[in-house]
């Protein structure tokens, strides 16, 4: 599959993308163009699994039905940009060059990453085990990072926006801010830096988690039963995260903070299990704050809140 892919990839980078960096004289960018055809078009695979698996379960047993759906297709405008448009072009000509100059200077210090499969021969010589150690070494630390961004006050003025949706449905996982987009991409290329996840099977991680994050956020009445709720998250564990009252209020600033593995929750103390499909939102919406009704606005109250959190004082603007 990685093969195929990789001839796809080059095909379409010599045929178009290529000849069109020499007619905009910008062929000095073509290595970033490369990587960035790469995150495209693991974004169009992305969309187009999820449309076909999700949307007819969302058919099937909807948990709320709308009668104006507007809220909903914005949340399309964020994946198409988040899949296939402005934040992969950002992430790999602005935010990997960075990382690559980081990861050049670690070298030079001395500092050697921790790679499992040196660690343990057997992942080497058993690629999808490996694949599966380092899926759960990245699931624990978006673990940790959710966590932070609802407990950290400036995380949460801009990661409120992706809780803000009162109409969630699969698309939902890519309703986020540039800025907290940003920060998750950092957080999870420092982690695969320090524990040396292969470079060619990163991106392939991401698809996964982004996948099953995906199906966790869809408008359907769904669990995996008492045992495999605890196994893999289920929409109805992740909807109880986005539940209005518990998504980000109580002692740990919410629940069910997992992205694929509840393990994580249990082991933390911050799962509930409860056989409801509550309404989704953040609880200061009831009490009139604006959170935006478009693309711009939604960025643009996400700076103001931010700058808030910042300045240590709460703006409802």
């Amino acid at each position: 599959m990685e093969a195929l892919f990789t001839a796809l990839q080059g095909f379409l980078f010599q045929e178009f993308v290529l000849p069109l960096l020499y007619a905009f004289g910008l062929v000095e960018y073509a290595e970033g163009a490369f990587d960035a055809l790469e995150s495209v078009l693991l974004g169009a695979a992305q969309v187009a699994i999820a449309f076909a698996l999700f949307a007819p379960l969302e058919r099937w047993r909807p948990v709320e039905q709308w009668a104006d759906r507007r809220e909903a297709r914005l949340d399309v405008i964020y994946t198409l940009l988040q899949r296939l448009g402005l934040v992969p072009l950002f992430l790999f000509l602005v935010l990997s060059p960075v990382f690559q100059t980081l990861e050049a200077w670690l070298r030079l210090q001395g500092f050697t990453p921790l790679e499992l499969e040196a660690l343990v021969p057997f992942l080497a010589a058993h690629p999808l085990a490996g694949f599966f150690v380092h899926l759960l070494v990245l699931d624990f630390s978006a673990y940790w990072m959710h966590r932070l961004q609802h407990r950290v006050e400036f995380w949460w003025a801009l990661h409120a926006l992706h809780h803000s949706q009162r109409q969630m449905t699969f698309w939902t996982d890519d309703r986020n801010h540039l800025l907290d987009d940003a920060l998750r991409y950092a957080w999870f290329t420092t982690v695969a830096l320090a524990v040396g996840v292969p470079p060619d099977a990163f991106p392939w991680l991401l698809v996964a988690i982004a996948l099953v994050e995906s199906l966790s956020h869809a408008n359907v009445r769904l669990s995996f039963g008492p045992v495999g709720d605890r196994l893999l998250v289920s929409p109805r564990y992740h909807r109880i995260h986005h539940a209005v009252g518990l998504g980000h209020e109580g002692p740990a600033r919410g629940c069910n903070f997992a992205a694929l593995f509840p393990a994580w929750d249990l082991l933390f103390g911050t799962a509930c299990f409860a056989p409801v499909y509550p309404a989704t939102g953040v609880g200061d919406q009831l009490q009139g704050r604006d959170y935006g009704d478009g693309f711009w606005r939604q960025q643009w109250l996400g700076l103001k809140r931010l700058a808030a959190a910042l300045g240590g004082r709460r703006s409802l603007g």
